[in-house]
């Protein structure tokens, strides 16, 4: 399965919802916890994880600079920035691959009809039938 981005999830999660993502944000913000926020959730790690990523290796990319000099206070900054940049690419990784696996679990309820009958209410269930106090030989 190809890596999705952030901006993949959200298609993905507006697709199923048949919403733009703000509104759905907006959506579940008045609604008890459930599955549109859980997605949410997951989209807005994946793409915080994506925007650490970023900074990271633009950071590593000015520590590296060829006309900067590397010394022995820059390596520790490299070991540094080395290892938070790990920690968001497998952060991404972990993250997309739930989001995309538990998107790709659902699909979108069709629209109703009119002229779909509505489902009867199942009938009462019947009382328990009493038992006699003397015992049954």
């Amino acid at each position: 399965m190809p890596q999705l981005t952030s901006t993949d999830i959200a298609g993905r999660i507006e697709d199923l919802y048949g919403a733009p993502l703000a509104d759905l944000e907006a959506h579940a913000q008045d609604q008890p916890p459930g599955m549109l926020s859980a997605l949410l959730g997951m989209h807005d790690a994946l793409a915080l994880a994506e925007r650490s990523i970023d900074f990271h290796r633009d950071h590593l990319t000015q520590l590296i600079h060829p006309e900067r000099q590397i010394g022995p206070h820059e390596v520790s900054h490299l070991l540094d920035g080395t290892r938070r940049l790990a920690e968001a690419v497998a952060v991404r990784e972990a993250q997309a691959t739930s989001v995309a696996a538990v998107l790709q679990s659902l699909a979108r309820a069709p629209a109703p009809t009119s002229a779909s009958p509505t489902p009867a209410l199942p009938a009462p269930a019947a009382p328990p039938v009493a038992q006699s106090a003397a015992r049954s030989r």
